[in-house]
């Protein structure tokens, strides 16, 4: 895929995009961000593996997780939530949260999607923060 904007949309095929290793299990492969033309979203697809889980976070713009396949257990300020295919959910800016996936057999795989193209991570135990899009970039480049 060309760094050009198109100027009617995309279309993006996530069989086609390479992942970007998280480590811990966890592979990302992202989606509609600056690079195909987005000015106010980015969303993606990260894998986890059996028992695998992302450490504690938080962003500044919010954000929407969608379970695509698989038994997760979101930890969203303090309380862990069950979930499973097509529970979604939704947090504001700000609050720590993690996913990781319940099961040490299956694989687990989200649907995300932030608020902005200027998504950040800031990790919780480090305080580092990271722009989204530079830690994808990686995985979309072929």
């Amino acid at each position: 895929m060309s760094d050009t904007k198109p100027s009617s949309g995309a279309v993006l095929r996530p069989s086609e995009i390479k992942a970007a290793d998280r480590g811990g299990g966890a592979k990302t492969i992202p989606l509609v961000s600056r690079k195909v033309g987005s000015t106010s979203l980015l969303n993606g697809i990260t894998s986890f593996e059996p028992g695998a889980a992302i450490p504690l976070h938080k962003h500044n713009c919010e954000e929407s997780v969608m379970i695509l396949e698989g038994r997760a257990i979101a930890e969203i300020d303090g309380v862990e939530h069950e979930l499973g295919p097509l529970d979604t959910t939704w947090l504001p800016a700000d609050v720590p949260h993690r996913f990781r996936n319940a099961s040490d057999t299956q694989p687990m795989r989200i649907f995300w999607t932030y608020a902005s193209v200027d998504a950040t991570r800031t990790l919780i135990a480090t305080g580092e923060t990271r722009p989204i899009s530079a830690e994808h970039a990686k995985g979309a480049a072929q």
